[in-house]
Formats: structure tokens, C-alpha cells, sequence
């Protein structure tokens, strides 16, 4: 039997075979997704650290080396790589395709937690760690820029903003580049410092007694009750320079007689720019598996509002 003939005899039947094959290929190409590569998520997690004004290799001597050793314990870990830079360190954790990824977080936030005693005690914040995955790149970069608020009210809204694109349905994670974090910036006056005999260590402790806001306790009485607090905060630069640091022969030496104090920074050696002026980038991740116009286009459709 010749299967061309039947078809050759039959032209109303084949055309209509063709018409129905071509419906149905253009039905199913509408609801292909768009993906670039198999979806493989890495069982991979980030642990970043900060120490403000240390040096890269400290970061890496007293923050890295520590967690690093402690986390080399953890079954099904593959390899371990960190970056330090200047008041940062970033490091890489990658295990075994076998492993649970949520398993391993609660591994890795374990060791963090017996590492603490081990980093040093002036660190603002304990490591943190986020879930990542190292095939996915940035779907989307937000720039954003202003002629009037300084930087780091921009980076304020930046903080902001991130949260609630990390909100939307797909987006794995949002970075920020070129953070500005609002800071009170202390140059001290090494010349000043040595003819008062003053430490550097004597005016950092002073700056920390003089910024509290603690509880300190409660009032009580036969109808009501007081939550005593208190509010020694200081938020400003302006608030900073009539600290007194130290004594000297009787007489308060003020931190503003030693030092210049200004509204600054938290990391000043960082910057972004974007056509030439000076910017804050928000990169998107989106997660595996996600249609990534579908992100975009959600992304989108959030920033108007």
C-alpha cells in the first residue's frame, strides 16, 4: 500500500490534516515558557559579614578564616569560596546536588551560631545568610537617581523598594549596588589626640557610652504602670560634637575639639554611576524555573504605585 497515494486522491482530507496540525502547533507554541537553560537549582548559600572600617585583610583574618573553618564541617559541602573587601566579606557556600538546601541553611546558621564568640565583639551585626543560586543572573536592573535628596535618602528608598520587589511573585532576590547607608563619620586628629593624651580606644568607648537607648526598668503604682527608658540616641552629626571623651586636669575635653564630625556615609569607597552621575542600582534575580517576561512584566506593573 501506497501511503502517498492516499493522500495524493484525497486533496480536501490532506488539507484539512495540514490546517488541523498547523492549529494545534501555533496552540501549544502560545504556552511554551520562556526559560534560557535547564532548570538546576544549586543547593548554594551566601554568608556575608560587616565590619565598618576594617581592612580587607582583616576581614578575612578575623570574619572569613573563622567561619570558614567552622562550615568545612558540614556534610555534603562541595567547595567554600569568599571575597573580602573593605568592612565586607562575602562567602560561598556549595553542596552536593543530593542535598536539601533547607537542611543545609539550618547547618550553616548552626555554625554561625558557635562561630560568634570567635568574631570579633565590635561588629555590628552577626553574619547573615541567603539562599542563591549561581546559573541565575540579574532579569532586571533599577537605577535610581535624584537632583535634590543627598544619597543616602535615596538609598533609604532603595531599602525600601527592594523589599517590595522581593515581594512579587517569581523574584528570587534584589541586590543593591552602590549602597550609601546614612552614617555619622568621626575624623580624628591624631596630632590633637597625642597632645591631650587621649586614646583612640578612650573615644570610641566614650561615642558608644554616650549613644543608648536601653530600658532601664519600671515604675509602678496603685492605677498604672511606667516603662522607664532610657533615650540617649543620638541620630545627627550635630548631636556627636559636644561629647565629652575624657578629663584633663579637671577641665572635659569635647569630641569636637579632637576630631571632625560629619553626616556622612557607612562605607564612603564604594559608588555607582550611571550616564555620568552618581546612582543606586536595584538587581532583580528572579527564581528557577519562572517565565522571565512574566517577572518583568509584574515588576513593571508594581512600580507605579
Amino acid at each position: 500500500m501506497n501511503l502517498s497515494a492516499l493522500f495524493i486522491k484525497r486533496p480536501v482530507t490532506t488539507t484539512l490534516i495540514m490546517l488541523g496540525i498547523l492549529m494545534f502547533g501555533v496552540m501549544a507554541y502560545s504556552q511554551l515558557p520562556v526559560i534560557d537553560l535547564p532548570v538546576i537549582d544549586f543547593p548554594t548559600i551566601q554568608v556575608s559579614a560587616g565590619l565598618p572600617g576594617a581592612s580587607p585583610e582583616t576581614m578575612a583574618s578575623a570574619v572569613a578564616l573563622p567561619l570558614e573553618k567552622q562550615f568545612s564541617t558540614i556534610s555534603g559541602l562541595t567547595s567554600i569560596s569568599s571575597v573580602s573587601a573593605q568592612g565586607n566579606t562575602n562567602i560561598n557556600l556549595q553542596f552536593d546536588l543530593s542535598r536539601n538546601i533547607d537542611a543545609a541553611a539550618q547547618d550553616v546558621q548552626a555554625q554561625i551560631a558557635r562561630t560568634t564568640r570567635q568574631l570579633p565583639a565590635n561588629m555590628p551585626a552577626p553574619p547573615s545568610l541567603q539562599k542563591t543560586n549561581p546559573t541565575e543572573t540579574p532579569v532586571m536592573f533599577l537605577v535610581l537617581q535624584s537632583d535634590t535628596l543627598q544619597l543616602s535618602m535615596v538609598d533609604e528608598q532603595a531599602q525600601t523598594l527592594a523589599q517590595r520587589i522581593s515581594m512579587v511573585g517569581g523574584v528570587a532576590q534584589v541586590g543593591i549596588i552602590g549602597s550609601q547607608k546614612y552614617a555619622v563619620r568621626v575624623e580624628l586628629d591624631p596630632q590633637k589626640l597625642a597632645a591631650k593624651g587621649i586614646g583612640i580606644d578612650e573615644v570610641a568607648t566614650a561615642i558608644t557610652a554616650a549613644n543608648v537607648n536601653l530600658p532601664t526598668g519600671t515604675m509602678y503604682s496603685d492605677q498604672k504602670n511606667f516603662v522607664v527608658q532610657a533615650n540617649g540616641q543620638l541620630l545627627r552629626a550635630g548631636a556627636y560634637g559636644p561629647v565629652i571623651i575624657a578629663f584633663r586636669n579637671g577641665n572635659p575635653i569635647r569630641l569636637s575639639e579632637v576630631a571632625r564630625v560629619y553626616d556622612g556615609v557607612e562605607n564612603d569607597r564604594q559608588a555607582s554611576w550611571f550616564k555620568g552621575k552618581r546612582s543606586i542600582y536595584l538587581s532583580i534575580n528572579k527564581q528557577p524555573g519562572t517565565n522571565v517576561v512574566q517577572v518583568v512584566d509584574d515588576i513593571k506593573a508594581l512600580l507605579p504605585t
